[in-house]
């Protein structure tokens, strides 16, 4: 516990400095927040007018369907905002600054995957959270139902992290972080949507090769009684292996990681 309580602390100060170099350039932090807002309103428009006309999407009515579309935001969101350092990582490599990130007294996986948060993910996050608490409740969910979707939205928490890790780690054996991430981001766009509007074998490789379906998908389907005992065991199997695997790569990268000044 007093470890935990040592990084936490550690990360409201990396995430203090963050929020400070953002806020020294107020104009272009406006530009990208209302972007943002823009963007979001945008899709959620369309949503709204394609339900409207064709009253349903794969079997999903209207609100169904907004729920989808807020859930995937607000795991996008979250991630966004816990590890948006991990974008900067290949500037680390190649400048050096990574060997010294080696010899401080901080996991050095923490501090490039947490070492700041993102000011304008923050300031989105809570307005996504009342707009999935409002949608939900027009779903009448169960306490079992609003459960299971709180420990789904955890795991999809933890498979999204595993998917940086795995990132990072091709970033120091390849140098190659940016464009890793990028295919990481519109892969997740495909999550926008229930998985359940794509055709075989897309629908299956969404949900069980790359499984964008059990970060966004599943939790909302939970909350709408939807899912079996298997299906939801086996999103957690797929989390607990996913973190697993991505943590004994990050070992593995680390072991061949040859120094910027080597």
């Amino acid at each position: 516990m007093k470890k935990i309580f040592y990084y936490f602390n550690i990360w409201i100060l990396m995430s203090r400095n963050s929020f400070m170099s953002y806020l020294s350039n107020k104009l272009v932090i406006s530009i990208f927040l209302i972007g943002k807002i823009l963007r979001f309103i945008f899709f959620f428009a369309f949503i709204y007018f394609l339900i409207s006309k064709t009253k349903n999407l794969a079997g999903y009515n209207l609100n169904q369907t907004i729920f989808f579309f807020l859930t995937f935001n607000l795991v996008d969101i979250t991630t966004q905002f816990f590890f948006r350092e991990a974008y900067k990582f290949r500037q680390l490599l190649v400048t050096g600054d990574f060997d010294l990130m080696l010899i401080k007294p901080v996991n050095v996986l923490f501090r490039v995957l947490m070492g700041g948060a993102d000011l304008l993910d923050f300031i989105t996050i809570p307005a996504i959270f009342i707009a999935v608490v409002i949608y939900g409740k027009f779903l009448e969910p169960s306490f079992f139902q609003i459960l299971i979707y709180i420990l789904l939205m955890i795991n999809a928490f933890i498979i999204a992290a595993s998917f940086h890790i795995i990132i990072l780690a091709f970033g120091i054996l390849t140098l190659e972080v940016d464009n890793t991430i990028m295919i990481y981001r519109d892969l997740m766009s495909l999550g926008k949507f229930p998985v359940d509007i794509y055709l075989k074998p897309l629908k299956e490789i969404l949900t069980f090769l790359i499984p964008v379906g059990l970060i966004a998908t599943l939790p909302s389907k939970a909350l709408m009684g939807l899912l079996t005992t298997r299906v939801v065991l086996f999103s957690f199997f797929i989390g607990f292996f996913l973190i697993f695997v991505s943590l004994k790569f990050w070992a593995f990268a680390l072991r061949k990681y040859s120094s910027a000044s080597s």
